[in-house]
């Protein structure tokens, strides 16, 4: 796996969830939520919702969990996929010198 099948991914999930998104919810997460929702007093609770998926995305970049799970699945860290290119690609290491040839040259032009 790599970068493009990342990307795809990530494009067939964004597709797959739709406008809505309907979740059934445990006691213990429907008790957590009712406390959340009277003390922050939102205008809807899905915007509770969003906002734990924000910390918990925010949570994951931190900690690098999201890293660690993107580089055990596809082999690419969430900042080579934010800028579309991988480590390698950034640091010109799948260019030269040129894995294909026999070359002892340090440096090529």
């Amino acid at each position: 796996m790599g970068l493009d099948d990342l990307t795809a991914d990530v494009e067939d999930s964004y597709s797959d969830l739709g406008e809505e998104l309907d979740v059934d919810l445990d006691r213990e997460t429907r008790n957590e939520l009712a406390m959340l929702s009277v003390a922050l007093d939102p205008e809807e609770t899905d915007e509770l919702l969003r906002r734990a998926v924000h910390m918990f995305f925010q949570t994951a970049v931190e900690t690098g969990r999201l890293d660690f799970n993107l580089r055990t699945s596809h082999g690419v860290t969430y900042d080579e996929y934010l800028s579309d290119m991988t480590f390698e690609d950034m640091t010109g290491g799948n260019q030269f010198p040129q894995a294909q040839e026999k070359d002892d040259r340090r440096y090529q032009f």
